[in-house]
């Protein structure tokens, strides 16, 4: 009977690692991927993920406009198609945009086939509105599975994660959401933030607008840069054509 209650602890504390290692945004066990610099360097970089979403994708434009800062979209698919207009806003005001599938399912739960399809209609969708973009791409959810990177990669695709959210999906408060946000910043960090919501177009972001203002102010105040991914990454070439996902 020991044994037995052994080798069901031992099952159930794999299937929970296994479970950790396929939804925590630093784990390595199903590829690598990039979640910032090393702690102490004073970059920090702000993404937002599930837009385009009107209006507040706009009205953090004006923000990060306020700012000089730029950053980085992972957006949508089906939401590009509807506001293709929002999608050119973002890009014209030269934040980087990158790949976050076309629905945002859960895709360790997707068949290969499901998983590439979300990443090539994604990258359509994006090349429909505004042509060359991001080699960029953000899991929803940050779910994966050993086949999610490699489908990725083998489209030219590079996985981008985060080490700091401000938990904002539920529209807290913005001073809880730069409480969360600050009580994680060590340098070098991705920042995890909603400019839309994945369930509908028309998510309330108001709060994190407004936190986005309050970390700029403070972090800036403290000496930090802001900047894109591709910038944090040290990259000189950040874009993928239209045509080049196939």
């Amino acid at each position: 009977m020991l044994g037995f209650a052994v080798t069901g602890a031992a099952i159930a504390g794999s299937a929970a690692t296994a479970v950790y290692q396929a939804i925590a945004p630093t784990a390595r066990w199903y590829g690598r991927s990039f979640t910032g610099l090393p702690p102490s360097a004073k970059q920090l970089a702000l993404t937002y993920d599930d837009g385009p979403n009107d209006p507040y994708s706009l009205r953090l434009l004006e923000v990060l406009s306020k700012h000089r800062v730029r950053a980085t979209f992972f957006m949508i698919g089906r939401y590009v198609l509807s506001r293709p207009d929002i999608t050119r806003e973002v890009a014209g005001a030269g934040h980087v945009i990158g790949n976050h599938t076309f629905t945002h399912p859960l895709l360790p739960l997707q068949s290969e086939a499901e998983i590439r399809k979300q990443l090539l209609n994604c990258h359509a969708a994006l090349g429909d509105a505004i042509g060359e973009h991001s080699d960029l791409f953000r899991p929803p959810f940050g779910g994966r599975r050993p086949a999610v990177f490699r489908i990725a990669r083998q489209l030219g695709l590079d996985p981008i994660m985060w080490n700091v959210t401000g938990f904002d999906w539920n529209a807290p408060p913005a001073a809880v959401i730069e409480n969360k946000v600050s009580s994680q910043i060590r340098g070098g960090d991705v920042i995890l933030l909603h400019d839309g919501g994945h369930k509908r177009m028309g998510a309330d972001r108001a709060q994190t607008v407004q936190a986005t203002d309050n970390l700029l102010k403070r972090y800036r105040d403290e000496g930090y840069e802001f900047v894109t991914i591709p910038e944090m990454m040290g990259k000189t070439v950040a874009s993928l054509p239209a045509s080049a996902v196939t």
